[in-house]
Formats: C-alpha cells, sequence, structure tokens
C-alpha cells in the first residue's frame, strides 16, 4: 500500500484519467474528491463489499432456479 501525505486542495493523480483531491480535514474525517470517467466505478468500500455479498447470495440463487426451458414445459397447453 502506498501511503502519501496530502493538504486540503492537494490532489493524487492515479494514471492519467483519475484524480484523488483532499477537500476538508476536520477533526477524525477527511472529505475527498474524486474525478473519474463514468466508466470507472467508485464505491465507499461498505458499499462495494455489501455489492459483493449480495451478488454472490444471487449468484447462488440462480443454481436453484429451474431453467426456463423447464418453466415453458410445465406451461404448454394441455391440449396439444
Amino acid at each position: 500500500m502506498l501511503i502519501l501525505a496530502r493538504k486540503i486542495n492537494e490532489s493524487i493523480n492515479i494514471g492519467d484519467k483519475i484524480e484523488v483531491s483532499i477537500i476538508d480535514i476536520r477533526g477524525d474525517q477527511v472529505k475527498v474528491g474524486i474525478k473519474a470517467p463514468k466508466e470507472v466505478k467508485v464505491f465507499r468500500r461498505e458499499v462495494y463489499e455489501a455489492i459483493q455479498s449480495e451478488n454472490l447470495i444471487a449468484s447462488k440463487a440462480s443454481k436453484n432456479l429451474p431453467t426456463i426451458d423447464n418453466l415453458l414445459k410445465d406451461k404448454k397447453d394441455p391440449a396439444e
């Protein structure tokens, strides 16, 4: 992990397209501004972990779902 010291209004660039700026510091809270292309997803760590957890749960649940073919076979018209 790279650790850098920055003051208010100072920035860090990540590659050519991402800039992280220190906006404000009050007590033990730091406000960070992030400029990045729209295709770069930026999440707080707790939100990212919640998304990953929900995705894992959803992927396990989908393994237990019947396939569309099986659902369509069950719905066929009995007159056929």
